[in-house]
């Protein structure tokens, strides 16, 4: 599995530590920064993940931030991605099985590396099953939506015409 992996400067050693992880791992992790302690705005790095995913460069993603809850509500706003926080194997496991996410995201000032390591090793040994698919669809289909009526306004508002 082809993984994505970013941080903020605030979560790089943990980010190092999970690449070396997953180094011994059969994944190929491709880092989407950052590459040192100096400071970055997370929303970057989360929308670079979320793009490559949405271009189907790489399988799933991994990001962190002090909390994870920045990156996470930043991916989540890159459409068609979903993205879950987990601190914790169980959430870890549900954030695929349940919401088939594309990504987790993790804070380095919330989880220590041991159990990050645990928490990566089990959302990436799931798969979906489509269990809450219904649900899952519920969310694409109201994503769609607004996507689609952000065109069109967009649309009627430049010299361009839409079908």
């Amino acid at each position: 599995m082809r993984i994505a992996i970013g941080s903020d400067h605030n979560a790089f050693d943990l980010k190092e530590t999970i690449k070396e992880y997953l180094a011994d791992t059969d994944h190929e992790v491709i880092d989407f920064g950052c590459h040192s302690k100096d400071a970055v705005d997370y929303p970057d790095v989360a929308f670079d993940v979320s793009a490559a995913i949405s271009e189907g460069n790489v399988d799933r993603g991994i990001l962190i931030c002090g909390t994870g809850i920045g990156v996470c509500i930043a991916a989540n706003k890159y459409p068609g991605i979903r993205a879950a926080l987990a601190h914790d194997v169980y959430s870890a496991e549900r954030a695929q099985l349940s919401n088939n996410a594309q990504i987790i995201t993790l804070g380095a000032q919330i989880i220590g590396p041991e159990v990050a390591k645990k928490v990566v090793e089990a959302y990436l040994n799931v798969s979906w099953a489509e269990g809450s698919k219904r649900k899952v669809d519920k969310i694409v289909e109201k994503e769609q939506e607004f996507v689609s009526e952000n065109f069109k306004e967009a649309v009627a508002g430049s010299n361009c015409s839409v079908n």
